[in-house]
């Protein structure tokens, strides 16, 4: 499991003062960028699969957790048939040794990383930018202490933590949102720090200084005058939370301390793709390149969107 390392310059404001862009410049920009675009594309299209997820698999006839023994051989668990199985009634064929069928059990996971991916990183933005904006409109010794506890975060061995923690939590809780709230947890603190910087920046304004002079109270300076300002920068940053965490859930699927069979996910196909007796490369590709594809398609869109975003920018079109 990693977290995202965001440079400076992928990370850098537009320019709090500048005004936010209209909505329809912002989409007709986006549709002029071909990188953004394409990443938008293919996000919307497995964001999707995964809503109509049992629409698909009603299609196919078929389900993500119903054996068919009968698909596979008896003595070494292989599927039975050429190409893993692939067959009209099973698109992608099936799995060996259980003979679930793979299509659905992919599309079906589609749910379960890109829902564990979007819950953790509405958590890591939600406690980093809170952290954050503290930090920068607290006192100096608000602001010491809140970095710390940002420096321990980023130090902090996330991947022990996560497998002890893990393995701990009772089967009655579900998994998938144990697994949000702990990828959440212990990588927060890069959200902070931006949200932190940038708030030093913004609190140095003068619209910020008049609010603070007008007498108004400190969450209504936050809200009204520093939130705005940190849209552009953590939304950017967002949108490469997302494909980090969706490695994270893999990475913990794959080490068995995430979901577990029969609930799919393509870290735990990946995970179960490469210990079967006989592998194939079928069962290895279709997850991960699944997987890849759309941390893929989250780069490009976040790449897209700090460049549309940025007033700097004259190779967009306006």
């Amino acid at each position: 499991m990693t977290q995202t390392v965001l440079t400076e310059e992928a990370a850098a404001d537009p320019g709090p003062s500048s005004p936010p862009l209209p909505r329809a410049a912002l989409w007709r920009r986006l549709r002029h960028d071909k990188a953004a675009a394409t990443g938008l594309v293919i996000i919307a299209v497995m964001v999707l699969v995964a809503v109509f997820a049992p629409v698909l698999t009603a299609l196919e006839g078929q389900d993500p957790t119903t054996q068919h023994s009968e698909l596979v051989d008896s003595a070494v668990g292989t599927p039975l048939g050429a190409h893993g199985g692939i067959s009209g009634s099973h698109w992608l064929g099936v799995e060996p040794q259980t003979g679930r069928d793979l299509f659905a059990r992919l599309v079906y996971g589609a749910r379960i990383s890109l829902g564990i991916a979007f819950g953790a990183t509405a958590i890591q933005v939600l406690i980093g930018v809170s952290i954050g904006i503290a930090a920068g409109l607290g006192g100096r010794l608000v602001d010491s202490a809140l970095g710390r506890l940002t420096d321990l975060s980023l130090a902090f061995p996330y991947v022990l933590f996560a497998i002890g923690l893990m393995a701990i939590v009772p089967d009655s809780i579900p998994r998938p949102l144990v697994l949000a709230v702990v990828i959440a947890l212990v990588a927060w603190g890069g959200t902070a720090r931006l949200a932190r910087g940038q708030t030093l920046s913004l609190k140095t304004r003068d619209y910020v200084a008049a609010a603070k002079l007008s007498g108004a109270p400190p969450l209504r300076v936050a809200r009204r005058e520093i939130l705005p300002g940190l849209v552009t920068p953590v939304l950017t940053y967002a949108a490469l939370l997302v494909p980090s965490n969706m490695i994270a859930e893999a990475g913990l699927s794959f080490l068995g301390v995430g979901i577990r069979p029969p609930t799919p996910s393509w870290g735990q196909m990946l995970s179960q793709g490469t210990t079967w007796f006989r592998p194939d490369v079928l069962y290895v590709l279709v997850p991960g390149g699944a997987l890849f594809v759309t941390l893929l398609a989250f780069t490009l869109l976040a790449d897209g969107v700090r460049r549309i975003l940025d007033p700097k920018n004259t190779e967009v079109a306006p």
